[in-house]
């Protein structure tokens, strides 16, 4: 299944673009639940229901995205089509609800997924399937890979996972959002993550400078001055390395797909990996665009994705479904 972009979709920047949004998305029926989180704060988990014996698929989305989002939808909705069940967790503040605590969350949040992975694999809907795959898109893939790498017990909670367009150099991905076109994006970015941070603040008053805030041009800023000591790490070039996934790859002992489009604007194809753990794919096609993958004649399709991400955890499912 090796992609190629439609002749009608030239380019790195189109082909992110367009498919999040000029092709329409699927419909989907989410269920709902709010948990409880460790630190009294709470998550949001969009459900899918499945049949019963059928695989379980857990996606964690990107950078200020949602159950919503045109990947979320595209997977969730062909999941369902199969008869598997799936679930997005929402990070910290990407529900439609500003969240409690202090934090937010952040591309090496391993530890919000483990507790989000265990307590999935203990609940009824997984108990209840033939297999339990992990997927994430962007931050949410780099953060996959990151627990993945990390926990070193990745085998005993998911069968498989999939990383799709995962910034997995975090400097080299911020170096690329921070000039030229790529501009557009984080300005995108900003235009979010700015009065989320000063609710924020309304919260927590002093949790940090409103005015530097405000003034913020680039992720760069903006990780230095909230993502950074949020999260405890010492500034943005501290997080931006020990958060990154390419340090990790080596260790990972799941099965798992890493999927990055050379002409990903978000991360150039020189800092893609060369090497990785035997159990580890690793997919670069030359086209695709960050999270793009667009399908079929005009006004396309979002359709390869997902049936590229079903395939891959299918040959790794201990019952095929």
């Amino acid at each position: 299944m090796h992609y190629h972009a439609p002749r009608w979709l030239p380019g790195g920047h189109l082909q992110t673009v367009y498919p999040a949004k000029c092709i329409d998305k699927p419909v989907v029926a989410y269920r709902r639940e709010r948990w409880d989180a460790p630190d009294g704060d709470f998550v949001d988990i969009d459900f899918v229901a499945g049949r019963p014996g059928m695989p379980f698929v857990v996606l964690f989305h990107g950078l200020e995205g949602s159950s919503d989002s045109h990947y979320c939808r595209a997977l969730m909705a062909h999941l369902h089509s199969l008869g598997w069940s799936g679930a997005v967790p929402h990070f910290r503040g990407c529900s439609g609800e500003l969240n409690l605590a202090p934090r937010f969350y952040h591309s090496g949040d391993a530890q919000e997924l483990d507790w989000v992975l265990r307590r999935l694999k203990a609940g009824p809907e997984v108990a209840q399937a033939s297999a339990f795959f992990a997927v994430g898109v962007s931050l949410g893939g780099n953060a996959l890979l990151r627990w993945l790498g990390e926990s070193q017990h990745g085998a005993e909670i998911v069968d498989a996972a999939c990383a799709i367009s995962a910034p997995l150099d975090l400097a080299g991905g911020g170096a690329a959002l921070s000039s030229g076109f790529n501009m557009l994006y984080t300005r995108m970015f900003l235009q979010t993550l700015k009065p989320k941070c000063l609710q924020k603040l309304a919260q927590f008053p002093g949790l940090f400078d409103r005015d530097k805030l405000l003034a913020a041009r680039d992720l760069y800023e903006f990780d230095n001055l909230v993502t950074a000591p949020l999260h405890g790490y010492r500034n943005t070039e501290d997080y931006w390395d020990r958060a990154s996934a390419r340090h990790v790859l080596g260790d990972i002992t799941v099965p798992a797909l890493v999927l990055n489009a050379r002409n990903d604007p978000f991360l150039p194809p020189r800092h893609l990996p060369g090497s990785a753990a035997a159990s580890v794919v690793l997919e670069f096609p030359e086209t695709g665009g960050h999270v793009g993958f667009a399908s079929g004649s005009l006004p396309g399709r979002l359709d390869w994705l997902p049936r590229r991400i079903v395939k891959f955890l299918q040959q790794r499912s201990p019952v095929h479904g």
